[in-house]
């Protein structure tokens, strides 16, 4: 893969999503979370969510499509009538929530209809594959988890997957897709385990055995595409107008500043994994408070933040070195902190996993073909 690509330029003066934390607290303790009060209950109060619903709303009027998002800990923790006052202040929105599943049933199931709530479930395939998924009492939570997912099936709401792969290998990827095309799923996400936050595992992999699952996974959805396989279909995407000489016209010309709302209003930009986390030279890494400062105006000033421009320069460093710099944009910020301590690096672990073998891996199925 060669050439260069101006891709993108600067933080969007809008976001196309906010990601909201009803309660810091997850019922569930699994290994490779990377949330630093998961034990604790912290919850949002209803005048952050007003706080952050006046600038939301403006922003849904002036956009096609626009989501809020709920995500961790675990958004059903905060339980059905505090999320109903939380989601209450927004219009013209649509909502998603991000749930491990353990505690849905009958009841949830009638309030995401009444809702109108879009679902992703985390589950990482097959019961083998979820040894990092447990409870407080160190149990599996599997057998939950799939008692959730019963009940989504029952009631017909669809769902989408999202599958954290520990450790990419050869002979992974085909039983893999097969677990999930059956589950009933109608999307699936995969992420390659990342090394942030509070998760200081390594996350470092043989390249030629991530390329290979990366390949053999194109090989089981070209084969079968019954799901939408979003990291895969977005790779071959991009290498199709790659070579049509379209690929610079793919990638998106803004940054999403993904605004992330911590329980107590604060607000961090760019990257939801640094909420909650501080240190020397960056300070709480927090733009301000919704409850101080409107969210559009914490948006307009991004870039005065030091780290958001440490980053940026980053993402130039990577624009003039990287031939994966069209497809990858300039890699995550919180992957280049948590990995290598600064924001003006290049390279990290998770842009090898997860965009240039990913990317590789696609190539080399399509050569095999």
């Amino acid at each position: 893969m060669a050439g260069l690509f101006t891709g993108m330029r600067g933080i969007a003066p809008a976001p196309s999503y906010v990601i909201m934390q009803p309660t810091s607290l997850c019922n569930l303790d699994c290994t490779y979370c990377y949330l630093p009060f998961r034990a604790e209950n912290r919850r949002m109060t209803v005048e952050v969510a007003h706080a952050v619903a006046a600038s939301v709303n403006i922003w849904a009027e002036q956009a096609e499509r626009f989501s809020v998002v709920w995500h961790g800990g675990e958004p059903t923790a905060a339980g059905r009538d505090a999320l109903a006052e939380l989601m209450a202040p927004f219009r013209g929105v649509e909502h998603h929530v991000q749930t491990n599943a353990t505690l849905i049933d009958d009841a949830w199931c009638d309030f995401i209809v009444e809702h109108g709530i879009r679902v992703g479930v985390s589950v990482d395939g097959p019961e083998e594959l979820n040894a990092a998924r447990v409870d407080r009492g160190a149990r599996p939570a599997y057998p939950r988890i799939v008692e959730g997912i019963a009940a989504l099936r029952r009631r017909g709401i669809p769902f989408a997957a999202l599958c954290v792969v520990t450790r990419p290998r050869p002979g992974l990827a085909g039983p893999l897709y097969a677990y999930f095309r059956e589950l009933g799923c109608y999307a699936l996400g995969i992420n390659v385990e990342e090394r942030e936050g509070v998760n200081l595992r390594d996350n470092h992999h043989p390249p030629d055995d991530v390329r290979t699952f990366w390949a053999e996974l194109t090989g089981a959805w070209r084969a079968d595409p019954a799901l939408e396989l979003r990291d895969v279909e977005w790779a071959i995407r991009y290498a199709a107008a790659l070579r049509d000489g379209t690929a610079d016209a793919v990638l998106p010309r803004r940054i999403d500043p993904i605004p992330t709302i911590a329980y107590d209003g604060s607000v961090v930009l760019l990257s939801p994994e640094l909420a909650g986390f501080t240190a020397p030279a960056y300070g709480d890494f927090a733009s301000g408070n919704v409850l101080a400062t409107p969210l559009t105006e914490l948006v307009a000033r991004a870039t005065e933040a030091p780290w958001i421009a440490e980053y940026l320069t980053g993402v130039e460093a990577c624009r003039t070195s990287c031939s994966y710099f069209g497809f990858c944009g300039g890699g995550h910020a919180a992957n280049r902190y948590f990995e290598q301590g600064r924001f003006d690096t290049t390279v990290t672990e998770h842009c090898r996993n997860s965009k240039i073998l990913l990317m590789d891996g696609v190539l080399d199925h399509a050569g095999n073909a």
